[in-house]
Order: structure tokens, then C-alpha cells, then sequence
């Protein structure tokens, strides 16, 4: 398709729409105040892409952040680029500039929009076969991996990761699944995720790389149900011996936004430290009062 040449616009904030099924969150955390405050003090430096729609409005390609940023500095404008292109190379834009503009991508959110990608290349005649196990097409797949600064497989494993359901899909984004046995899991089926799940939920235990195989070569076979899924993660795992479980659900309300998960323990146990050495003062404040003397 021939391309128009890109033009800069100011345009309305209103007559900008999202990009359609848009696969990176926009979060209201401490990064977007800073870049609100920073649009605000000192104007937007780098212009929002867009492109034109049939009926007169706009669809966002790249800028999804500075766009909201810029609602929150209070401004009615952004400064745009309007750039006339198909929907598979919007897409392919879409993506290519939030890997390489994000500092942080979650698993879920690498997974869609490689999929996305994968799919516009697809249409565009690019074939990559990223879902086969066949090399066949190994120029394409390799033209990929390339744009977005991972390797094929990686790639392959991330797309995987479209097939979990939503809830085991936000353990692999908070850490507590790793992406290989996230994987293998990929490979269960909706009901058997959904009981994988439920015993997750109820013992804050997660899938080593081994069980989540070992689940995937049952289900394979026809095998897998509640009872051998219960059976292989209740199994004993020696990372998880001696910890006290947490569930994610009580207390994430309660932490910071963008801490990483990671550094969640660092931040409960200084809380705890905070909290104990509250209660201390409060007990000896008490002990004080009861020791003083009545005044006649």
C-alpha cells in the first residue's frame, strides 16, 4: 500500500481513540504523575502517532501513555503525527514502539502484542510460523525476533501464553509462575486450568517446571483431572518448605503500585518492622501512664 506523508497535527484530546484490543496497560502509577508533572512544567517532547479514521476521528498508534499524561497535566490538545498506513502495518508500529519506549512490559503483555505483531505479518504475506516447531520460514521469524529484541523461541513462548486463562495468566505477571512451566501449562485446557487454579487459590502453592510437564503429558494422554492435579501439586517442593503463604489478593490493595515483585518481602517485612516497633511504643506509653502517681 502506498503510504502519505506524515504530517504534524495538534489535535483534541477527545477525537483520539485507543488502538483496538491495545495490548499495553495504561496504569495511573507513580511513572505517569511523573510524566503528567513533566508535560505540565515543561510541554510534551515527543509528538503521539496517529492516523486518521473514516469517520473523522483519530486512532492512537503510539502514545498511549503521553496521552493520558497529557489529560492529567490538564491540557485539551496533544501534538500528533498523522501517518496514513493499513491496520497490519499499524499494528506492526504499534508494538515495535512500546518495546522499545516501555521500560517495563509484563509477560501478558509481551504475550498479545506478539500475537498482534504475528498475526499483521501474517496478512502482510510475512509468513512466521511462530506456533510450529518446523523451521521452515526461518528468515521471517528471525525478521521478528529481530524488531523486538528476543529470540524466536522466546517469542514462540510468549505467544503460548495467550492460551491461559486470565487468573493463571496474573500469577505468570506477578512472578509466582514462571514462564517455563507457564508454558506447559498453556497446553491445559480451560476446565483443567481453571482446577489448577482453584488449588492454587486455595493453598498459595504454584507449579514447579516439573509438575506442570508432568501435568501436561497427562492431559495429553486423556488422563488429567481434579484428582491427579491435586495429587502432583501437593506435592512437597523444597523452595516452599518452611515459608509462610501470603495470598496476593489480601494483600495487594495494601502495597505500592509499581514496586516489583520481587522486592514485595523487603517491603512486608520492614512494614512488619514498623508496625512492631508501634505496638512497642504503645506498650511502654501505657506502662507509663499506669505508673504515674495520682495527684491529689
Amino acid at each position: 500500500m502506498k503510504q502519505k506523508k506524515t504530517k504534524f497535527e495538534e489535535i483534541e484530546l477527545s477525537l483520539i481513540d485507543s488502538f483496538p484490543d491495545h495490548p499495553f496497560k495504561v496504569e495511573d502509577d507513580l511513572q505517569m504523575i511523573e510524566l503528567a508533572e513533566s508535560i505540565k512544567n515543561s510541554g510534551l517532547l515527543l509528538p503521539v502517532l496517529v492516523r486518521k479514521k473514516d469517520d473523522g476521528r483519530y486512532e492512537m498508534i503510539s502514545g498511549h501513555r503521553r496521552l493520558r499524561a497529557s489529560e492529567m497535566a490538564g491540557n485539551k490538545t496533544i501534538k500528533a503525527m498523522v501517518f496514513d498506513c493499513d491496520d497490519n502495518t499499524a499494528a506492526i508500529i504499534m508494538v515495535e514502539s512500546n518495546v522499545r519506549q516501555r521500560e517495563k512490559i509484563l509477560p501478558s503483555e509481551k504475550a498479545f502484542a506478539y500475537q498482534m505483531m504475528y498475526a499483521a505479518m501474517k496478512h502482510q504475506g510475512k509468513r512466521t510460523d511462530l506456533t510450529s516447531a518446523t523451521v521452515e520460514h526461518k528468515l521471517s521469524r528471525d525478521e521478528l525476533a529481530k524488531k523486538v529484541g528476543e529470540s524466536r523461541e522466546q517469542i514462540r513462548r510468549y505467544i503460548r501464553l495467550t492460551n491461559l486463562i486470565p487468573e493463571l495468566l496474573n500469577y505468570v505477571d506477578d512472578g509466582n509462575i514462571a514462564m517455563l512451566p507457564a508454558v506447559e501449562l498453556s497446553y491445559l485446557d480451560a476446565y483443567c486450568q481453571r482446577i489448577l487454579f482453584g488449588f492454587i487459590d486455595e493453598n498459595i502453592v504454584f507449579p514447579s517446571h516439573d509438575q506442570a510437564i508432568r501435568m501436561r503429558k497427562l492431559f495429553e494422554e486423556g488422563r488429567l483431572n481434579k484428582r491427579y492435579i491435586r495429587s502432583i501439586m501437593s506435592e512437597a517442593k523444597p523452595n516452599q518448605i518452611e515459608k509462610y503463604k501470603i495470598r496476593m489478593n489480601l494483600i495487594k490493595p495494601l502495597l505500592p503500585q509499581d514496586i516489583p515483585y520481587k522486592k514485595i518481602e523487603y517491603y512486608i517485612y520492614h512494614a512488619l518492622k514498623y508496625y512492631n516497633s508501634y505496638l512497642t511504643a504503645q506498650k511502654q506509653k501505657c506502662q507509663r501512664q499506669k505508673s504515674k502517681p495520682l495527684v491529689n
